[in-house]
């Protein structure tokens, strides 16, 4: 089988570019250097964020949605769909892009754009598998919203209808899930941050603090309203979730849907395999894969790892982009990178290449042709 394309799979460089955005760049300066060698982008986007556009990029249905957006102003979202699988993306329902002005609102934002999302993949499309992707949210809110979006209600010690967001949870007295979409039959799995429970000083709400969008007296409201949400909602359905891997994902998104909605959370691999990754690793005369900080979390299944492992299954030698790199040689080898280009290799200053890190990747790319990408040159 003759090799032909070069495949692009990097997840985000967390703080500056997002999984598509790495692979656009990369793209692009390969294309610059050898116009001649096809170039395949399949973002990776592992924390969620992005991973239907990641689907419709390789070839998925689009199917436009209108919901309710974090502010409760209608927002229209989008779904990823091929044969009974959707993907949805809780960014492009409840993420920070929608808030009005950029202006956050962790205390009163809701998801219940996403349960709206996901209900429709269920109840209109005929989704049997919802991939469920939890990046960045605007809000706090533990997944109530998710859960009040597909039917479910969050009653007050009077009965009444909790008004939205996370801190409204600390009074929230009963759940009433009768009406909840029908999930019996349907696999849900989250792809989302797998390091933050839902609780205390690295839960769900710390984030908000952290990036000074909550003072500190918010934060513990957050926390608190999370608590009693997770006090009832896993009495409700006899399930213990607060400290699964993921339950913090998205504003505690991760929790609603590993509680209440029996989501499983299989890790990067799942995703390759989802995207179609193996087949186009098979074709590929290089692929090239990346993240941010690649380091010895790295080697804990995160993208760079889990790439480097399938394109080794499938034949493909696998080089990595990065940030900045603290991995060393045997480390790199280790893990199954023939080589790692670092963007502090050409701009020492850290902060700058943050900055400036798109430009600086198509950089990159001009060693990584010269290295595995030899010109053609042409027959006598």
């Amino acid at each position: 089988m003759q090799r032909r394309h070069v495949l692009l799979a990097p997840d985000r460089f967390a703080g500056s570019l997002s999984a598509a955005e790495v692979a656009h760049h990369l793209a692009v300066g390969l294309r610059r250097v050898r116009p001649g060698v096809p170039v395949v982008e399949l973002p990776v986007p592992a924390a969620g964020d992005g991973l239907a556009e990641a689907a419709i990029a390789a070839g998925w249905r689009r199917v436009p949605v209108e919901v309710t957006g974090p502010t409760g102003r209608p927002v229209t979202a989008a779904l990823a769909v091929e044969r009974d699988t959707a993907v949805v993306d809780l960014g492009t329902a409840a993420g920070p892009a929608l808030l009005p002005d950029a202006r956050p609102r962790p205390l009163t934002a809701t998801s219940l754009g996403a349960g709206q999302l996901l209900a429709h993949a269920v109840r209109r499309v005929g989704a049997r598998r919802v991939v469920l992707g939890l990046g960045g949210s605007a809000a706090a809110d533990g997944g109530a919203g998710l859960i009040q979006g597909l039917g479910g209600r969050l009653l007050d010690a009077q009965g009444r209808d909790l008004p939205p967001g996370g801190a409204a949870l600390r009074s929230l007295h009963r759940l009433d899930l009768r009406a909840l979409t029908d999930l019996s039959r349907v696999d849900v799995v989250i792809a989302g941050d797998a390091a933050s429970p839902l609780l205390g000083r690295a839960g769900a709400a710390a984030p908000y603090g952290a990036r000074g969008e909550a003072a500190g007296a918010e934060v513990r409201a957050l926390d608190a309203g999370l608590r009693r949400w997770a006090d009832l909602a896993e009495a409700a359905v006899r399930r213990i979730a607060r400290d699964r891997a993921g339950a913090g994902a998205a504003g505690g998104a991760g929790f609603a849907a590993l509680a209440l909605l029996g989501a499983s959370a299989p890790g990067t691999g799942f995703l390759l395999d989802l995207l179609g990754f193996p087949g186009l690793a098979r074709e590929a005369r290089l692929v090239v894969t990346g993240e941010g900080v690649l380091d010895v979390r790295t080697l804990r299944g995160r993208t760079p790892a889990s790439v480097a492992r399938a394109s080794a299954r499938a034949g493909a030698p696998v080089v990595a982009v990065a940030g900045t790199r603290g991995l060393t040689g045997e480390q790199s080898r280790r893990a199954r990178l023939h080589a790692v280009y670092a963007l502090t290799d050409i701009e020492p200053d850290a902060a700058r290449g943050l900055r400036q890190a798109g430009p600086l990747l198509e950089q990159l790319t001009v060693a990584i042709a010269d290295e595995w990408l030899p010109p053609l040159t042409p027959r006598s």
